[in-house]
């Protein structure tokens, strides 16, 4: 992939590192970042929860955008978390009012303090099924297939997040979550399922659902 070759990759108008440990960020998940800063403008001092950050393209945006958020990101690849801590290190203000961003490596929810809680939980995790052909064509050729698919039928790491999100969610809290082009209804129907309420799709620019969120009640 041209962005592997040259290292860099251009999301939110900002150029993010990118190396062979992460996802390439995509032009559609700019929307999940649209989504997140939406769901905490008119909160002060915002805390934001970004699972499986990879380059960390999502978080850092919002932190960008919002120097006033305290923004905590987790990845279960440490390689990955280099990534996205250099990309912070270029991209943000070192004195920016939230302070720097928390980095941890954990299996979603796994190793993050139950005492925490958040105004929006995003995450683009992996979503493509295993046997999806896709996975051998293009760019998902070159990139971490832990990032692309959960060796499954590409709702399993979507059902972790949604399940474990209540926990962490403040009330009145959001999350946001990336998936497939067909994916839409299914994910919607979860976080129904789960308790959330205000539970809508968000189209791309080629009129495809491709974030879906929900609110905690409170």
């Amino acid at each position: 992939p041209v962005a592997q070759l040259v290292g860099m990759r251009e999301f939110f108008g900002r150029p993010f590192d990118v190396t062979p440990d992460v996802l390439i960020p995509r032009p559609e998940t700019e929307l999940l970042v649209e989504a997140a800063l939406d769901a905490i403008d008119g909160r002060p001092h915002p805390a934001v929860l970004d699972l499986g950050t990879g380059s960390g393209a999502i978080a850092v945006s919002i932190a960008a955008e919002r120097p006033d958020a305290r923004v905590w990101a987790l990845d279960r690849s440490p390689a990955a978390l280099e990534v996205a801590q250099r990309n912070a290190n270029k991209l943000l203000d070192a004195r920016r009012p939230g302070g720097p961003l928390h980095w941890l490596q954990s299996d979603w929810y796994a190793a993050l303090d139950p005492a925490l809680a958040f105004d929006t939980i995003v995450s683009n995790p992996p979503y493509i099924a295993q046997h999806d052909p896709h996975l051998a064509q293009g760019d998902l050729r070159f990139e971490p297939r832990g990032a692309l698919t959960d060796d499954a039928d590409g709702l399993s790491a979507i059902r972790t997040i949604v399940a474990g999100a209540g926990a962490y969610l403040k009330p009145g809290g959001t999350l946001w979550i990336e998936h497939g082009y067909d994916q839409a209804e299914a994910v919607r129907a979860l976080l129904v399922s789960r308790g959330f309420i205000a539970v809508e799709s968000l189209a791309d620019l080629a009129a495809i659902e491709r974030t879906t969120g929900g609110r905690r009640p409170g």
